[in-house]
């Protein structure tokens, strides 16, 4: 009796050792309210997108602004010239910075696309529960997320703008692209762009960024949802059908919007410029496009566009596919497909 009494004693220990600790982590997870496993899920898939393709945005963005030496270089080319003149490194240079930004930038875009979602499907039952209401609530989405974020975006430019190198002949070669000191990080830019213009400065070019996050906000949710209801119901899960879907939604919500980002970028550094320090060359977005058609030719407007296109297909399929994967991870619940009184 004392051994069987001992043994069922054992089996009891063990199973709540084990227990406890499952129960632990299940406890942790599922006690967290939803909006934070959102935050957690979108964060994470931001973060991990944007590392995976940091080559390419910053070879894009040294095409877009037109850097000196990058202008007539192809997307191979400036790989090339990057990691001759500043090695690995330069591939991952403002990569801190636009990690800083895409976390939280993911995080309250995945987050806020699925309050104002709920809150469209609540409130507004006119629009029923189709892709129409992902356009509408990834377009606001993505604008709430632009607003808390843009000053993170801006700094992240800026550093990716400047381009160094240990070879004294090319160094040389580029002290008339940046007159001003280089920056050091995240905090020296910030301070020396809100020094230098005040709380405005910080969000110099957010005009063609609000315009252009809106639709390619929208439209990324509106193609990916739309894309994802065609797929068989065994094939629903597939990470190769959602990387699919995920790819095919930035591809196009890129190219109807790309010309308003290259507005952006070249208005992010413009002061950075030695031949137009202390002027403004773009007063807005139109005048800006404007411009940059008439000045640079209507090309420039899809200037890097080619690397976009390579970069978009792994980012925005990395960060969907790996946002559904989180939320399966952290248990969030299935969205709602409609709403019943």
């Amino acid at each position: 009796m004392d051994s069987t009494q001992g043994s069922a004693l054992s089996a009891n220990v063990a199973s709540l050792v084990d227990g406890s600790h499952a129960g632990q982590q299940f406890s942790y997870i599922d006690t967290m309210p939803v909006y934070v496993k959102e935050l957690i899920a979108g964060g994470a898939a931001g973060g991990f997108a944007k590392t995976a393709v940091a080559p390419l945005e910053r070879t894009k963005i040294l095409l877009q602004t037109r850097t000196e030496g990058f202008q007539s270089l192809g997307v191979s080319q400036s790989l090339k010239k990057i990691l001759k003149h500043e090695g690995i490194y330069g591939f991952y240079r403002g990569n801190g910075a636009s990690v800083i930004r895409i976390v939280p930038y993911a995080a309250l875009h995945f987050m806020t696309y699925e309050r104002y979602r709920g809150w469209i499907l609540n409130n507004c039952p006119a629009l029923g529960s189709g892709p129409v209401v992902d356009l509408l609530a990834g377009s606001v989405a993505g604008g709430t997320a632009v607003m808390c974020t843009y000053p993170l975006d801006l700094a992240r430019t800026k550093l990716a703008y400047q381009v160094s190198d240990t070879s004294a002949s090319y160094r040389s070669s580029m002290r008339s692209v940046c007159a001003q000191p280089a920056c050091g990080g995240l905090k020296d830019v910030l301070t020396s762009v809100h020094k230098e213009g005040g709380t405005r400065a910080l969000y110099r070019g957010i005009g063609p960024t609000i315009i252009g996050i809106l639709p390619y906000a929208g439209l990324k949710f509106y193609v990916y949802e739309e894309l994802k209801c065609h797929i068989p119901e065994e094939h629903q899960k597939s990470i190769v059908m959602r990387l699919s879907c995920g790819a095919l939604a930035g591809l196009f919500g890129q190219t109807v919007t790309y010309p308003l980002d290259v507005v952006r970028r070249q208005m992010q550094v413009e002061h950075l410029q030695p031949s137009i320090q202390g002027h403004v060359r773009y007063r807005s977005t139109w005048d800006g496009l404007s411009k940059i058609v008439r000045n640079q030719g209507w090309k420039q407007l899809y200037a890097g566009l080619s690397i976009n296109y390579i970069k978009i297909v792994p980012s925005v399929a990395i960060g969907f596919t790996a946002y559904d994967m989180m939320k399966i991870w952290l248990r969030i619940p299935p969205r709602q497909k409609s709403q019943s009184g």
